[in-house]
């Protein structure tokens, strides 16, 4: 199982970003792609997660409106478009894959592989 994060960078408050989570190694259509972020000192937090087989997501409080998940079958690969973005939102982004998963809540410990981190930064 291989998750590849990408599409991080430097943005000026109020830009925007889209990451890529490509995978490999394992069903696609049997897992739930999460996004998660860690800030330094903070805890992980689950930003997003998407159903791949039927497209259900999840969002959390702090990125709804702003924030949307999308997922192309054919390409095994999860996107995160991420618009308005604020100097909190700055922060290691990763994916995870979780077999079978939930998409009403995120919990790290549910998530079964996991990606390199891509950084986003976010400037005022």
């Amino acid at each position: 199982v291989q998750l590849q994060a990408s599409g991080g960078g430097l943005v000026q408050a109020g830009g925007s970003l889209r990451l890529s989570c490509a995978t490999s190694g394992f069903t696609f259509d049997d897992y739930v792609i999460g996004w998660f972020r860690q800030a330094p000192g903070k805890v992980r937090e689950g930003v997003s997660c998407i159903r791949t087989r039927d497209g259900i997501t999840y969002y959390a409080d702090s990125v709804k409106g702003r924030f949307t998940i999308s997922s192309d079958n054919a390409k095994n690969t999860v996107y995160l478009q991420m618009n308005s973005l604020k100097p909190e939102d700055t922060a290691l982004h990763y994916c995870a894959a979780d077999f079978d998963g939930s998409v009403w809540f995120m919990k790290a410990y549910e998530y079964d592989s996991w990606g390199q981190g891509t950084q986003v930064t976010v400037s005022s």
